[in-house]
């Protein structure tokens, strides 16, 4: 390959982030500024003699230039463009790298027009739905999922906080905490420091909610009904808002989040993260976690935590110089809704759409409470080592019914040995990876026999006569069901 000509946009933000002017670093790098100015652009290729000289001049690897975010954006525009809306056009099969790399700015100006797309669709379903039933009708922005936001929010910031990190230490330090007994120390820092006086209550008397503060009367009520992690959790949740309020604000205050309610439920968001930085101090939890080889449950008993809440503080370790595994994470429920997501490995999660059946965070619902594992080959050719759970969030008595989740947790298969999980894995062997894809209509795989939908590229191809692993799949002659 003589020159990599997508690059140049990448390296103009790859050096206004290191503060270099373009005539500072066309005088490192030997070349005139109007043939930098012109790489940047697109317009002159990134040849591979200056790719070595950006190497040797600054320790830079091509990695470096593949930004995060730019996968990101491939990965969406490919699902917006896998819609049916675009089944006629060859667009999905477009050179979307060239497209985001030259074009970042049109890239998301069509994803932003997809999602009103959508947001409009559902809209005027539910509408003419509520004007045949002669239901009451919302205001035009009922339906905007400020969740949507808040998750771009969290991924866009690699799910970490240092200021938030920074805040739970100092707690730990000025409280002089202990995990074996966070939870009456916390219960008195919040009566010194704040005047309130924590009660534990029947789950009758706090009717549909957890924790009730009641500044009035002085009172934090927590359920009874929440098990002794989620207690400890409430109280540094309720902390985070009485001291940090205006942290939050501020870190909620990022372009992506575009109401109020988006910034509402970021400092919802943020307030957990402090919280779950309380229970699993940074520098303490990492170095457990490398000691146990990331064992969750053993992580669960040190802590004093839950399952999913070290699943989750695990996706949070990306302290500069002090950097656990990219975990991903996501949680679904029974109908294969998925309620949290976060891709700090890479992979790629269906924003549109159903995801892949094949994942085993799907299959975990048919072992309740046992660990599976899998490998799982993506359609772009990565790898990822996964393992998925169950866990069950408490009721409150006979009526009021119980919810269980599944948790899906993972890695690139290159991090994969840090796991204690992957013990006993054939991580090289291709044959024992399970072919998954990011939804049925960006899925090439024909022969899966759990595909609901056609790819985007295939055209319906009946024939009565003849009947393959799916409805989709054409099986050759001599071939049989």
């Amino acid at each position: 390959m003589n020159d990599l000509p997508h690059l140049g946009p990448r390296i103009r933000r790859w050096r206004k982030k290191r503060g270099l002017t373009q005539a500072q670093m066309a005088r490192e790098l030997a070349i005139s500024p109007s043939y930098l100015n012109h790489i940047e652009k697109g317009q002159r290729p990134l040849t591979v003699p200056i790719l070595l000289k950006l190497s040797e001049t600054y320790s830079l690897d091509l990695s470096q230039l593949a930004d995060s975010d730019d996968l990101r954006l491939v990965a969406e525009l490919r699902e917006v463009l896998g819609d049916r809306l675009f089944t006629a056009s060859d667009a999905a099969g477009a050179d979307l790298d060239a497209l985001v790399g030259r074009f970042p700015e049109i890239a998301r100006a069509l994803t932003t027009l997809y999602r009103q797309y959508r947001s409009s669709s559902e809209r005027t379903a539910v509408l003419a739905e509520r004007l045949s039933d002669g239901e009451e009708v919302w205001g035009p922005d009922a339906l905007r999922l400020p969740s949507e936001d808040v998750t771009e929010f969290i991924q866009v910031s690699r799910n970490h906080f240092p200021a938030l990190e920074t805040a739970a230490e100092d707690l730990w330090t000025r409280g002089e905490l202990e995990t074996s007994t966070l939870f009456s120390q916390l219960s008195a820092y919040l009566l010194a420091n704040h005047g309130l006086r924590v009660e534990v209550t029947r789950p009758t008397e706090l009717p549909g909610a957890a924790r009730r503060l009641d500044r009035g009367k002085g009172v934090l009520r927590i359920s009874q009904a929440l098990s002794e992690h989620s207690r400890r959790f409430q109280l540094a949740y309720q902390i985070a808002l009485l001291e940090h309020a205006d942290l939050l604000v501020e870190l909620a205050q990022a372009d992506c989040l575009t109401t109020d309610e988006a910034r509402a439920l970021a400092r919802v968001a943020l307030a957990n993260y402090f919280a779950g930085a309380v229970l699993m101090p940074y520098e303490k939890f990492i170095g457990e976690g490398r000691d146990v080889r990331w064992d969750v449950e053993l992580l669960e008993h040190n802590f004093g935590a839950g399952f999913e809440q070290v699943c989750h503080r695990m996706t949070t370790l990306r302290r500069k110089g002090d950097e656990g595994p990219p975990f991903h994470f996501l949680r679904v429920d029974v109908a294969g809704n998925i309620s949290k997501r976060y891709a700090g490995s890479g992979i790629r999660f269906a924003r549109y759409g159903g995801a892949c059946p094949r994942w085993n965070v799907h299959s975990a619902f048919m072992t309740p409470g046992m660990i599976s594992r899998q490998v799982s080959r993506m359609t772009d050719g990565r790898t990822y080592f996964c393992i998925a759970r169950t866990v069950r969030k408490a009721g409150g008595g006979y009526h009021v019914p119980q919810s269980r989740l599944a948790i899906g947790l993972g890695v690139d298969i290159q991090y994969a040995r840090e796991m204690v999980y992957s013990d006993g894995v054939e991580l090289d062997n291709a044959e024992t990876a399970v072919p998954v894809g990011i939804s049925c209509r960006l899925c090439e795989r024909l022969d899966c026999r759990q595909r609901a939908f056609p790819p985007v590229h295939h055209r319906y191809k009946v024939d009565e006569n003849v009947r393959g692993l799916s409805f989709y799949y054409e099986p050759e002659d001599g071939e049989s069901d």
